[in-house]
């Protein structure tokens, strides 16, 4: 009668999940290795353009504080 509850699950398991847990894993695999699409390389040259208008924008008010108020970096 043990047996009958061990090996139960385990077929179940080598029948169905194993099988679709390996499709799945290995589809991600090469989802990843193919790279980006397209749309998600224009998506990331539009946030790294954004990230570098940010800095320069970061740069300009550092510079204007520096000038009205020099020991601002102090204070913080």
């Amino acid at each position: 009668m043990s047996m009958g509850f061990i090996i139960g699950p385990l077929i179940v398991f080598l029948v169905f999940v194993a099988p679709l847990w390996l499709i799945l894993h290995y589809r991600s695999k090469r989802h990843i290795a193919q790279g980006l699409s397209g749309e998600e390389a224009s998506k990331l040259q539009s946030l790294v353009e954004r990230a570098d208008q940010m800095q320069q924008r970061i740069i300009t008010l550092e510079k204007i504080l520096d000038a009205e108020a020099p020991h601002w970096r102090q204070q913080s």
